[in-house]
């Protein structure tokens, strides 16, 4: 039986962190079997490796292995990529298509962030899964297949099931067993082992000397947080084999690649905010414009008999609709009636000119009021934006699916507001 040792070797895996040998160790033996199996872990901290490491030791080594990322794929076309389609089904459908279920039988699939499938695949995945079976799309004919699906995650299953957005029985019949990997953070003593690796293998591409870390510079490479995990840790070290004629690199040089989000950053509290609070404030938002456009035809009609009928008399008939426009007793811009307004906004004179100038003065408050409206309106689409982005970390597709609006409307909302 293959050792860990001789695993790591064959698939570069490097590190000796014993949450990373523990992940490798089961592979090695759910790999015999056709047990599904979930790999997790953050973005870019190597889930690849596992799957290749179980079909290689698996009874179905000389099959095919397909690696797709559900993520990558549009939700439109994915059922046809994963079962393939008939002719004419639909726009484009010019010939029969063979799907990856087909094509990798008796063979593996792995399915890397299957947590964005949509809701109508995971059904037909669970089928899969449970007995073997797809029907491609636009057909009525039930084919078989025998494929061993390892899929992988980076996000928590356990919410996107709360939510709504990923079947609890499609989770329970994917993991199987579960394998989850480390972030780098958590493997220190491999941080350096592994940017010497990167760093010799950039000084062969580019035919250059290796650069090497000062003591300085290696603690400082141990305390960074490392967000992006190995693939962030290999992008540093090749930026620098290609920038850096000095080859020997102090902390000094170092921090200069680094990003702003150190390890002295204080930890990122997770907004509690869910999708389903965020359509509540869209439903509230819509609410207000209509109470705003309610509240301006009242004002306008309290306005109009006020000048017809005289103030003191509307302000006794009217109270609660004054109330509900300009607020309390208690608020500091309360309007009182009983004076005469130095404007000549609200007058009781049955003048011609004085009719005129009222009508002007209340068409022009009528435009601020709209645009004081249209101002309001943008800085609270701003502030939901800023909100959306601050949670999903800066990546805008999510932001926009959390938003419910397409990826390129919300680019053009950040190039309009000079987010």
């Amino acid at each position: 039986m293959d050792t860990v040792q001789a695993i790591k070797q064959r698939f570069e895996i490097i590190g000796n962190d014993p949450k990373l040998n523990r992940a490798i160790e089961k592979a090695i033996q759910v790999a015999p079997t056709d047990i599904s199996v979930l790999v997790v872990g953050e973005s870019g901290v190597g889930k690849e490796s596992i799957p290749k490491i179980i079909h290689s030791l698996s009874h179905r080594k000389h099959g095919k292995y397909i690696a797709v990322n559900c993520g990558a794929i549009p939700e439109g076309t994915i059922d046809s990529e994963l079962f393939g389609h008939e002719k004419g089904s639909f726009t484009g459908a010019t010939g029969t298509r063979e799907g990856y279920f087909e094509v990798a039988n008796g063979g593996t699939i792995f399915l890397d962030e299957v947590g964005e499938l949509p809701l109508t695949t995971q059904v037909r995945l669970l089928r899969v899964l449970e007995n073997g079976e797809f029907i491609k799309v636009g057909s009525s004919q039930v084919q078989k297949t025998d494929v061993r699906i390892v899929a992988a995650t980076n996000v928590n299953l356990f919410n996107a099931i709360e939510k709504g957005k990923f079947r609890e029985d499609l989770y329970y019949r994917l993991s199987t067993v579960d394998i989850p990997l480390p972030p780098l953070r958590d493997r220190k003593d491999d941080i350096h082992l592994l940017f010497r690796k990167f760093a010799a293998d950039f000084a062969h591409k580019y035919k250059m000397p290796p650069i090497k870390l000062d003591d300085n510079a290696v603690q400082l490479l141990q305390k960074f947080r490392w967000s992006g995990n190995i693939r962030q840790l290999r992008n540093v070290a090749e930026q620098i084999s290609v920038l850096e004629t000095n080859r020997d690199i102090s902390a000094a040089t170092l921090q200069s690649y680094l990003p702003s989000e150190g390890s002295n950053l204080p930890s990122v509290i997770k907004n509690k905010k869910n999708d389903s609070e965020f359509n509540t404030e869209r439903e509230i938002l819509y609410k207000v414009l209509f109470d705003m456009k309610s509240d301006l035809h009242d004002l306008k009609k309290l306005t109009l008999e006020l000048m017809q009928s005289g103030g003191t008399k509307v302000q006794e008939t009217n109270s609660n609709l004054i109330k509900k426009i300009y607020g309390s007793k208690e608020d500091d811009s309360e309007i009182d009636f009983e004076e005469e307004p130095r404007t000549g906004i609200i007058t009781a004179q049955n003048n011609e000119n004085n009719y005129q100038e009222q009508d002007d003065n209340y068409q022009f408050a009528e435009t601020i009021e709209e645009e004081e409206e249209i101002l309001k309106l943008e800085q609270r689409e701003i502030e939901m934006i800023k909100k959306s982005l601050e949670k999903n970390r800066g990546k805008r597709k999510a932001a926009a699916d959390e938003l419910g609006i397409s990826e390129r409307t919300l680019y053009r909302k950040i190039k309009q507001f000079d987010l």
